[in-house]
């Protein structure tokens, strides 16, 4: 049997064939290089992508995504069951330039949110709660009708990568593993408490009493039980409150997307106008009185 004079035209590869194609190629220039480097750079990918027939708006955007993405550990530990996850994230391409998208989101953060700047970085700004008597003020009295979900986050973050002239990828990540904590924390000890408060009388009796009787145990058993079905079901609804906490999050970055989408530059509501306003008045009478020596009032 004869050999054909040429090789069967090549077939088209699938998707699935194309990513092991490309990714035993990187494997391969790493071992051939011997120094385990087989980073590519942006233009480098691009072409890449050109070769295989992928346009560079998907290819960037591919990019922008895998930049802005978070190695987030999965919830399927028993904290992250009951209290859920500890960071809301939410991402999204918008029309509009890096620079002044961010210059929005920083203001509405400020403003709408009651954080301050944190960190900044070229296309990265980092919040984080505003300290302090006006501002633990604001949010106590919430004249301004929002519920500050963002508040409680330990760090605020927003990223902006431009994908082509006038297209940028935004994510917005909250991180509340502090807040988690807390609330963890303190469902285990309503739990504890409940249990040993409910085991405590029949303890006592079996060692003060001269001879506990079958009724005592059966009453006291009772008791111990009760209190620790209530300890327990206090301490999970503690812990499971903070599903609440990230569900408002996760709201709140979807809704500052929403703003950013439909357009960049909106104006505060009536009720930001207002809240603002009076924030301002409060915080010149303040000001009046403490110069005025009338506020604080001095200690004799």
């Amino acid at each position: 049997m004869s050999l054909p004079d040429h090789l069967p035209a090549p077939r088209p590869l699938d998707r699935s064939a194309l990513e092991r194609v490309l990714g035993r190629a990187a494997e391969l220039q790493a071992q051939e290089s011997g120094t385990g480097e087989g980073a590519l750079t942006e233009q480098q990918l691009l072409e890449i992508g050109k070769e295989v027939g992928l346009s560079s708006q998907h290819v960037r955007q591919a990019l922008a995504e895998e930049r802005t993405r978070l190695a987030l550990p999965e919830e399927s530990s028993f904290v992250g069951g009951i209290a859920g996850p500890a960071v809301a994230t939410a991402n999204r391409t918008v029309h509009g330039d890096a620079a002044k998208l961010m210059a929005v989101l920083d203001d509405w953060m400020q403003r709408q949110e009651c954080l301050q700047v944190k960190r900044r970085f070229p296309d990265r700004t980092t919040w984080e709660p505003k300290r302090g008597f006006m501002s633990d003020l604001s949010r106590g009295l919430n004249i301004t009708g929002r519920r500050y979900a963002l508040s409680k986050a330990t760090e605020v973050a927003a990223t902006a990568i431009p994908l082509d002239a006038g297209r940028v990828l935004i994510r917005l990540d909250a991180d509340f593993s502090s807040s988690r904590s807390k609330r963890v924390a303190g469902g285990g000890a309503t739990a504890a408490t409940g249990i040993v408060g409910g085991a405590t009388p029949m303890m006592l009796g079996a060692f003060l009493l001269p001879e506990p009787t079958l009724a005592f145990f059966i009453v006291t058993g009772l008791a111990a039980l009760g209190g620790t079905a209530a300890g327990i079901g206090g301490g999970y609804s503690i812990a499971k409150s903070h599903q609440q906490v990230i569900a408002r999050a996760q709201l709140a970055l979807e809704q500052i997307l929403d703003s950013i989408e439909h357009g960049a530059n909106v104006a505060p509501s009536i009720p930001s106008v207002i809240g603002a306003a009076a924030e301002r008045l409060l915080r010149g009478t303040l000001t009046d009185l403490n110069i005025k020596g009338t506020w604080p009032r001095s200690r004799p």
